[in-house]
């Protein structure tokens, strides 16, 4: 972002992806409305700053409470998308179609600290681009969830994929930050993967994680164990290459298995073990085969869903204001 843009010249967009929120919702209205009075009365942000949440396909009064915000209170604004298209896209659907010199994207269900936007704003105005959220502490969130997310970043890394740590969707862009990103055409997306690439000049600012203040959690097990292989397959090939090198440490394993059988036939008088020298290197290569097979299918199903080019997200109406500030859809 340009420095020479003055601080009450700048327009923040804070973009809210929402999945079956209803529970929350109130609150995090409450909350983002009292921050925007802040950033405003600081001359951080201008007075036309807005909150915009994405409602992605919920199937509860999500939708009816992001128009009732909408209609009592012009700052917050809606953006409903056809069905749900998962976390990432509806993500993604708020930071391609809001305005605003200053994007932040945050979850509705408030375990993100929001007062650490204000450090964010601050960041941007000194020069950063994009500004991480980074989780100081989780002593709030289960042991299970801890130490999944503990092994998720640790087994990113290991796969080479450059990712902040402890960083999950919580983050400040710049509008050139945003245009770059829209650089990016994967259908398979893993932004927490993706932004990093852009470049650009950033930051971090750290803050202790809180309890979900309402609702249950749209990440559980499965879907923390299926993000973590859509990393791993959109942005290494590792797996690849281990599956080479498990093939040539089983083709020299096989290889002196061979070489000792045929010495102990000529060169003794022993018997080669039947069952168990033929049943167990089958079963093994038979687990290796399918294995290997597995990972290079994950890997061509998402050449084949990229080849594709389906959109992203689709949008099925939005609350913005009209010109006599009616709601219009």
């Amino acid at each position: 972002m340009a420095n020479s843009k003055h601080q009450h010249e700048t327009a923040l967009s804070i973009v809210v992806p929402c999945y079956n929120e209803e529970e929350v919702l109130p609150e995090t209205s409450r909350r983002l409305a009292a921050l925007l009075d802040r950033l405003i009365e600081d001359d951080l942000v201008t007075s036309g700053s807005r909150v915009y949440f994405v409602d992605d396909g919920s199937a509860d009064r999500t939708w009816e409470l992001i128009e009732s915000q909408s209609q009592a209170d012009p700052r917050f604004q809606g953006i409903k998308l056809t069905r749900n298209h998962g976390h990432q896209n509806a993500l993604l659907a708020g930071l391609f179609t809001v305005p605003g010199d200053l994007i932040v994207s945050i979850d509705a269900d408030l375990q993100d600290d929001i007062e650490v936007i204000i450090d964010m704003v601050k960041r941007a105005h000194a020069g950063d681009d994009i500004v991480f959220g980074v989780r100081q502490a989780r002593e709030k969130d289960t042991m299970s969830k801890r130490v999944t997310a503990q092994m998720f970043y640790k087994l990113m890394r290991r796969m080479g994929v450059d990712l902040i740590y402890n960083h999950a969707d919580y983050r400040l862009m710049s509008r050139q930050a945003i245009e770059i990103l829209k650089d990016f055409p994967e259908i398979n997306l893993f932004l927490r993967g993706l932004i990093p690439l852009i470049g650009l000049k950033t930051s971090v600012v750290e803050y202790d994680r809180e309890e979900r203040f309402a609702g249950e959690s749209k990440y559980p097990l499965r879907r923390q164990i299926s993000l973590a292989l859509n990393g791993i397959t959109s942005f290494s090939v590792t797996p690849l290459r281990m599956i080479t090198t498990l093939g040539l440490v089983m083709f020299l394993i096989s290889t002196a298995l061979g070489l000792w059988a045929i010495w102990l036939r000529l060169a003794t008088d022993a018997v080669v073990p039947g069952w168990a020298s033929i049943t167990v290197p089958i079963f093994l290569l038979g687990g290796v085969q399918l294995l290997a097979l597995g990972t290079i299918g994950e890997y061509l199903a998402k050449t084949y869903m990229e080849t594709k080019r389906r959109p992203r997200f689709l949008i099925e109406t939005t609350t913005q204001k009209s010109s006599d500030g009616q709601a219009s859809t």
